[in-house]
């Protein structure tokens, strides 16, 4: 099996024993549930690269990222720093995330806030609203057109929007773009780990225009963020390099500097 297919095995797991320990209308009592939403869709078009500044303490791949971690000290650093938006990993197994951390930031800032993780199950949906994210992170590669549908519009239904993500162009041809508003592709395949700035890039310049086009991974300079000005991509979402950095926030001012 690859890296993804048995993180999908894992989350599949272990959504089954939340699903025992905590009932899916329990999400409902949740403060965070309640509260009015952040358009992440609004946050990141505009007139330059906006950056999705990403929260994660490691990955299967590099391990430990940050061992100093405090996700509402970088949270807000990531906010008084330029960030439109920012990520948070909540897959534990793999990436040491926590709801909890999702909750955190989400009351930190006042900017839209992602739930990055494998999304497979309504149940998880209603986890993130409950957790306090405004939008979540759909992954066409792990689901069939159909399930990446309905999980979409059970998402736009409880008032959370998608950054729906692909990976390659088979995984494009599942997406219907009528009702998809954020379109990401990620530059670092998690079956392969291989990366290819410019093979994303061209998935995303193939988008209809009224989509907000996102890359991920990879990006590390300002020179990263001109190439996806000229090629007219609206965001970028950075989480390694921004996790490496003494100062997380002062490194998304820097990168954002022409």
């Amino acid at each position: 099996m690859t890296v993804l297919d048995k993180i999908i095995v894992q989350t599949r797991e272990d959504l089954a024993k939340r699903k025992k320990r905590i009932a899916m209308s329990d999400f409902r009592d949740s403060e965070d549930y309640h509260r009015a939403r952040r358009s992440l869709k609004s946050a990141l078009r505009g007139d330059d690269v906006r950056i999705l500044a990403e929260i994660k303490k490691a990955s299967p791949s590099k391990g430990l990222i940050r061992a100093d971690f405090d996700p509402q000290r970088i949270a807000a650093q990531y906010q008084e720093g330029g960030a439109a938006a920012i990520s948070v990993l909540t897959d534990e197994p793999f990436f040491q995330g926590k709801g909890e951390y999702l909750t955190a930031v989400s009351r930190e800032v006042s900017i839209p806030v992602l739930r990055k993780d494998f999304i497979v199950d309504v149940y998880q949906i209603e986890e993130a609203k409950a957790w306090g994210a405004d939008a979540i992170l759909l992954i066409a590669t792990v689901l069939s057109a159909t399930h990446l549908d309905e999980l979409h519009h059970a998402a736009t239904e409880t008032g959370l929007e998608c950054l729906v993500e692909a990976y390659d162009a088979d995984d494009v041809t599942k997406i219907d773009f009528s009702r998809v508003g954020i379109f990401g592709v990620n530059n670092r395949d998690l079956r392969t780990f291989e990366v290819d700035l410019h093979r994303g890039v061209a998935l995303l310049e193939a988008a209809p225009a009224h989509v907000v086009k996102v890359s991920e991974s990879a990006l590390t300079t300002p020179a990263d963020i001109q190439y996806l000005r000229d090629h007219g991509i609206d965001a970028a979402l950075i989480g390694e390099h921004f996790m490496r950095q003494v100062h997380p926030g002062q490194a998304v001012t820097d990168i954002l500097i022409r």
